[in-house]
């Protein structure tokens, strides 16, 4: 991370010496400040002696205030070490402070603090005191004496001496021509310079980066924890799913990015999914007569990732099962509206197989709760289309039939945006979402693309033919075995259909990294892979059990969250074994 100049880093130090002196168990903090250097010995066994919180308060903010005055030279090795990944997890106020040097928002803070100070001792100026004024109709009256009186030459070269209120008529002029003042508006901050690129939002406690130009093409957009989302992922990360509008729970500087849109002062489109040759795929529309009709981008109410209970529903026939989705539901041939566990079917192909039978009745065939589809219809819970029809579901094109085969959200985030569909199988995944990532240079490649799933599943026909034992599984090189542990992630994360794993938990709970001191959760142990950060299968898997032992360690008192925890343990156990032919 580059770090900005060391009056900038200075002036936020001074302006958060509090917040960093109320963090709880500030131990670790204490001890990386000695460790680098920045703190003697004696002071750090004195504050480490301290039991009271409040005493404890008391004596980390005269640690940090001996710092500014002892070592304000050097303030860029302090910020270095404590923005530290393995400092950051057990402390939300560096991580927040971190955030701000990311995204600027600090720099806002300390102009409207300058902008606030200069406009109050502009009002000083401009309103004396009594005394001033006393001061004031005294010298009038005797400048007004003096009028016709002739001056010596040594008076003639007093008066043209300039007066102590020369310098403050000049600093106030000044504050006339403030950036801020030209625009009409204090709070004109999406034309400031340093949020050209990038805007700091917010959604709820969340805080994120907005990207001006990933917003302007549609993409995933808000940059949290290295990780980037789309506007609708970010709502839901932040808690505000319920809103369904991210234009107005998304906020920056108090203000809904809808208004922002509005007022054209950022672009914005709606967030379909992609083919990788980059084409537009089957989307969450609404449902039109006139296949021509364009879908508004900008609309108010946009069809969220989630789905309510009355929106997917769990169907049978004979022993085969499936998923129907009601925004895919046309007829019994037109729309392949049902999903099974390798592709999407109509209602009709969906009893085919099932039953091998071709004079099937699917609405009486197809059962929802044991009860027949047609019960649904009867209800007026699924809507059969008109025969004259001629929407992208009842008169489809060959691209509208392609798009069709494939999943409308993520099967990793279980989200809508920027997809790249398998050609092999239904799963659609965002390019970064996908183990491996997805580059441009594979988007743009014609040729055809299968996910990390559908290679696993041929690889595995030949990768083992001798059985194996778990301990030397460990010890393997990890660059050998990327395959197997990509695979192995992209099942807890298609699995885990609530999110529960996949990010941070410190964004969700307060009190958590004072019960799990080392966080991890599988965006992490993503990155790391991605990176090439393990170097053994064993360092591999030890983070990955991290995330299931600190479930049952913050979770002993709610078993519904343990037992969550303990299934998805269960599946990885399960499928380590499968992929590396354990015995």
């Amino acid at each position: 991370m580059e770090l900005p100049a060391d009056e900038e880093l200075l002036r936020l130090f001074h302006c958060s010496k509090t917040e960093m002196s109320c963090m709880e168990n500030p131990h670790t903090f204490v001890r990386q400040l000695r460790d680098h250097n920045l703190l003697p010995e004696q002071s750090y066994k004195k504050v480490s002696r301290i039991k009271s919180k409040e005493a404890l308060k008391k004596g980390l903010y005269e640690v940090l205030d001996w710092l500014e005055r002892e070592h304000s030279q050097s303030i860029k090795v302090f910020w270095r070490c404590v923005f530290k990944e393995s400092i950051l997890n057990q402390y939300p106020t560096l991580q927040q402070l971190r955030n701000s040097l990311l995204d600027g928002s600090f720099h806002l803070d300390a102009q409207l603090l300058s902008e606030e100070r200069e406009e109050t001792h502009a009002r000083k100026r401009k309103e004396p005191s009594e005394d001033e004024n006393t001061e004031i109709q005294v010298t009038a009256k005797k400048k007004k004496k003096l009028k016709n009186v002739s001056l010596s030459d040594e008076e003639a070269k007093q008066s043209k001496l300039p007066t102590q209120s020369s310098p403050r008529k000049k600093r106030s002029s000044k504050i006339c021509f403030s950036p801020l003042k030209k625009t009409g508006e204090a709070k004109d901050f999406w034309a400031w310079p340093i949020y050209k690129s990038n805007l700091p939002v917010t959604c709820g406690t969340l805080k994120g980066t907005l990207n001006r130009d990933k917003l302007s093409k549609g993409e995933p957009c808000i940059l949290v924890d290295k990780q980037w989302f789309t506007p609708s992922e970010f709502e839901r990360l932040g808690g505000k799913k319920s809103a369904k509008n991210w234009k107005i729970s998304i906020r920056c500087m108090d203000k809904p990015l809808g208004k922002l849109i509005e007022a054209g002062h950022l672009q914005s489109v709606n967030f379909k999914r992609v083919h990788k040759d980059q084409k537009s795929l089957f989307a969450s529309e609404k449902i039109t007569t006139d296949s021509h009709q364009e879908v508004n981008t900008n609309q108010e109410n946009e069809v969220q990732p989630e789905q309510s209970n009355n929106s997917v529903f769990n169907v049978t026939c004979g022993q085969l099962t499936g998923k129907l989705h009601k925004k895919r539901f046309a007829s019994g041939t037109s729309g392949q509206c049902i999903r099974t566990n390798t592709s999407w079917m109509s209602p009709v192909n969906f009893v085919k197989k099932a039953l091998g039978e071709e004079n099937t009745y699917w609405k009486r065939d197809i059962l929802f709760e044991g009860q027949p589809l047609l019960v649904l219809i009867q209800d007026n819970i699924l809507s059969i289309h008109s025969l004259l029809c001629t929407c992208r579901l009842c008169s489809p094109t060959g691209s509208d039939l392609e798009e069709q085969k494939n999943d409308d959200e993520c099967c990793v985030c279980k989200n809508v945006g920027n997809l790249v569909v398998c050609d092999n199988c239904p799963l659609s995944f965002h390019p970064t979402c996908h183990l491996p990532h997805v580059d441009n240079t594979i988007l743009r490649n014609p040729r055809q693309w299968d996910c990390t799933f559908c290679i696993f599943k041929r690889a595995q026909e030949w990768r083992y033919s001798d059985v194996l034992e778990s301990n030397a599984v460990m010890s393997y090189q990890i660059s050998k075995h990327m395959l197997e542990c990509q695979y192995l992630l992209l099942c807890l994360f298609s699995a885990d259909d609530d999110q529960i794993f996949a990010t941070n938990p410190s964004f969700h709970v307060k009190d958590y990294t004072s019960v799990v001191k080392t966080p991890m959760w599988l965006c992490k142990v993503a990155d790391r892979l991605e990176e090439n950060h393990y170097r053994l299968v064993g360092d591999f898997v030890s983070d990955v059990q991290l995330v299931f032992t600190n479930c049952a360690l913050y979770n002993k008192d709610n078993p519904d969250f343990a037992n969550l925890g303990s299934k998805l343990k269960k599946l990885f156990d399960d499928e380590f074994k499968s992929a590396f032919s354990i015995c």
